[in-house]
């Protein structure tokens, strides 16, 4: 593992309770993986996220404007399958393809693992993927380093699904809004990651709030199940979203 790709604030997966469960982190270049399992499967999982990742950098040797891209592109049939995914996605919320591809991976990853884990949650830098049997609590933090005191409760029958976010803040990802905070629930990580970078870009100020929720409601029929937004100490939030303390 090569620390000068870890997070110094990525200190709340510290407060993940362990119960008849293992974690374990996989750092691949960009991706810095936080997994919840029943097993340790470190290094399969190294094994899959290297896949994965030599696809889509192969992609992007040849079509460069795949990583700078800050709208969507063309489906392009021949790409491998998490190019085809990314590029569905910001098509569908109008967004460029790598601004999906945190969910992405974390989606594909969970999805392959879960026949041998039937509890396998994955964070990838802030977006989740989950499979769970159980009830959990998904801890927000608007601010790395501040203590977790909110959070969204998540039902056994709500998985599998996705919550991914955006922060005009903080973070190393591209955002045009002031946001400290937009999360999105979906039941695909592509999608909710893409949709978190659209609502991001839109919450500008405090007074944008009412009108970003707004939008986000018209993206029920998307696949959008919920949304929480906060900026500064104004917090919102419509959908599948139990907020509780933590």
């Amino acid at each position: 593992m090569n620390n000068k790709f870890l997070s110094p604030f990525r200190t709340y997966r510290k407060i993940v309770q362990k119960k008849q469960e293992v974690t374990f982190q996989v750092v691949i270049e960009e991706s810095d993986l936080f997994i919840v399992a029943e097993k340790d499967l470190s290094l399969e999982v190294i094994a899959y996220v290297e896949k994965l990742r030599a696809s889509l950098k192969s992609y992007l040797e040849l079509n460069p404007l795949f990583l700078t891209s800050l709208t969507p592109l063309p489906f392009d049939p021949k790409a491998p399958p998490i190019v085809q995914t990314m590029l569905k996605a910001s098509q569908k919320f109008q967004v460029g393809p790598m601004a999906c591809v945190a969910g992405t991976i974390a989606e594909m990853v969970a999805k392959h693992f879960a026949p041998l884990s039937p509890n396998f949650l994955v964070e990838n830098g802030g977006d989740l993927y989950l499979y769970s049997t159980k009830d959990r609590v998904i801890g927000l933090l608007p601010n790395p380093r501040d203590e977790v005191s909110l959070g969204i409760k998540l039902h056994s029958g709500q998985f599998p699904c996705s919550f991914c976010t955006s922060s005009g803040t903080i973070g190393h990802s591209l955002s045009f809004g002031q946001g400290d905070l937009v999360g999105v629930l979906s039941q695909s990580g592509a999608e909710a990651d893409a949709c978190a970078t659209f609502l991001g870009n839109l919450l500008k100020r405090k007074q944008d709030l009412p009108l970003v929720l707004k939008i986000s409601q018209k993206l029920k029929a998307r696949g959008i199940r919920g949304v929480v937004l906060q900026l500064d100490s104004s917090l919102g939030a419509w959908g599948e979203i139990e907020l509780v303390q933590i």
